[in-house]
């Protein structure tokens, strides 16, 4: 476990120097970027770990993995994220745990979310995830709304009991006229967020940049940054 925590510790300490470097080449506080750190596939014992050097958010991304874990952790004062896409066949379960659902990108996931949440007496904050390779109306191919509905479907969430809109995400696309152009995908994100604000200014969370790109995300504006293998290294995927 001592080794274990000497490798998450040494890859903490690399990726934050890497977001503080980051923020100061774009002028921005070391405080205005918030780590989240995605447990995908790692075990409990590495969440302990994580709590005990600091960090205070993690994400997952299936419910089969994520609940257990949340369950085994519940001691810690950690903020769960739930970063993946949803079925509504698990929000009862999701709503459960976690604090933040990133994903929300339709509104019968809205409305079964704010079922859930009324039943469970919680406030789940929610962020749209934004699908900047999708066509107009349309998902994308790793779920997400497409730009112009993102006004429509934010009004739903605000309007809706139980749920908080705390902003948008966005993975950078990996086709379409943002593939390879990933500032320009968070740019892009920024400005959705921007007209986001202008009917609900609480709204104020940019999820945004992962392990590979998360330079390109502070650069332009992104508040949290989601990395899971800069900090815990490269594991199997599940089956």
């Amino acid at each position: 476990m001592t080794d274990r925590r000497d490798e998450i510790a040494a890859n903490l300490a690399v990726v934050e120097k890497r977001i503080a470097d980051a923020c100061a080449a774009a002028g921005r506080a070391r405080q205005e970027v918030t780590l989240i750190v995605v447990t995908k596939t790692y075990p409990a014992d590495d969440v302990r770990i994580l709590s005990g050097l600091g960090v205070r958010a993690v994400a997952e991304n299936r419910d089969q993995d994520a609940a257990p874990k949340a369950a085994a952790c519940s001691d810690l004062p950690l903020a769960w994220h739930f970063v993946g896409q949803l079925q509504t066949n698990k929000v009862r379960s999701v709503v459960g745990y976690a604090d933040v659902v990133q994903s929300v990108d339709r509104s019968r996931l809205v409305t079964a979310l704010s079922r859930e949440a009324e039943r469970a007496g919680r406030e789940v904050g929610c962020l749209l995830q934004v699908a900047l390779d999708a066509g107009a109306g349309g998902r994308g191919e790793r779920g997400g709304v497409a730009p112009e509905g993102v006004e429509e479907l934010g009004d739903l969430v605000a309007g809706s009991p139980g749920l908080r809109l705390d902003g948008l995400m966005t993975v950078a696309p990996l086709a379409g006229a943002y593939e390879g152009r990933q500032q320009a995908a968070f740019e892009r994100l920024m400005d959705l967020s921007t007209d986001l604000r202008r009917a609900h200014p609480a709204a104020t969370m940019v999820s945004a940049g992962m392990s590979a790109d998360l330079e390109q995300a502070v650069a332009a504006g992104a508040t949290h940054v989601r990395v899971g293998t800069a900090v815990l290294g490269v594991r199997p995927r599940l089956g």
